[in-house]
């Protein structure tokens, strides 16, 4: 289904009835990511799900988006649909959404549930930071200078050090540049609603010790971590996380 939010097309889906969960997904990723999760979960809720901005079939946004600016489309969204969000569920970037958006009192819902959420800063991600500055730089410099030992020797040192996201981020570099350098520990200290923090023990790109934060930061919370599971914990384990989203939305 399609909707205009902001002059933008945006793609989302809509299934089931009862009480409204809306699922926000990662950066570089689509609604589809919650494919494996929703159809159980529709039997109970109404699961809507969006394209973000820049990602699946919605539309790229027409400038350099800043964290606020996501944050105010699904603002936009939710009352171009007319519904009251009971459960919001943030994956990945779509933690920073809910996170900075329950905080500050623009999304109002019953519930949160962040799964590996994105959102703490601290010094390993600031060396990334650096190194997806200096690939940015370095493809620059690929294409302007003749230096064969950089072609080949330090262009593969910063392109390997990049990180993924961002060498396949485009358009969105710019966007997605803006939103990692922003800690949201104090955002996250002032949410107030229940939240389940989900994630899997080897997570590497928002390593559980993120979700530990969180836990600490966030009072009315509880965290659930799941062994042998990684980033994308709610496909590895799915029939787990739907249990422990089920039983913590049924409380």
């Amino acid at each position: 289904m399609k909707v205009i939010v902001n002059g933008l097309a945006v793609e989302y889906q809509d299934d089931g009835n009862g009480p409204i969960m809306l699922l926000l997904h990662g950066w570089q990723d689509n609604l589809h990511t919650f494919d494996i999760i929703v159809h159980e979960l529709a039997m109970t809720y109404r699961v809507i799900r969006i394209d973000l901005p820049g990602f699946g079939q919605s539309e790229f946004p027409k400038s350099t988006w800043q964290l606020s600016d996501y944050i105010n489309f699904v603002k936009v969204f939710i009352e171009k649909l007319s519904i009251k969000v009971d459960v919001l569920i943030g994956y990945s970037f779509g933690g920073r959404i809910v996170i900075k958006g329950v905080a500050e009192n623009v999304f109002n819902p019953k519930k949160i549930i962040l799964i590996a959420s994105a959102g703490i800063s601290n010094s390993k991600s600031t060396r990334r930071l650096f190194y997806k500055f200096a690939a940015k730089i370095g493809k620059f410099l690929t294409y302007t200078t003749p230096l064969y030992f950089y072609r080949n020797g330090l262009k593969k040192i910063l392109y390997d050090k990049a990180d993924s996201d961002y060498m396949n981020s485009g358009a969105l570099g710019g966007t997605y540049l803006k939103i990692i350098s922003e800690d949201l520990s104090k955002y996250a200290s002032q949410i107030r609603v229940p939240c389940l923090l989900i994630w899997g023990r080897d997570d590497s790109t928002t390593p559980l010790a993120d979700g530990d934060k969180f836990s600490k930061l966030i009072k009315n919370s509880r965290i659930k971590i799941f062994d042998n599971a990684g980033h994308f914990v709610h496909q590895e384990r799915a029939g787990e996380v739907i249990m422990e989203i089920k039983e913590f939305c049924a409380k």
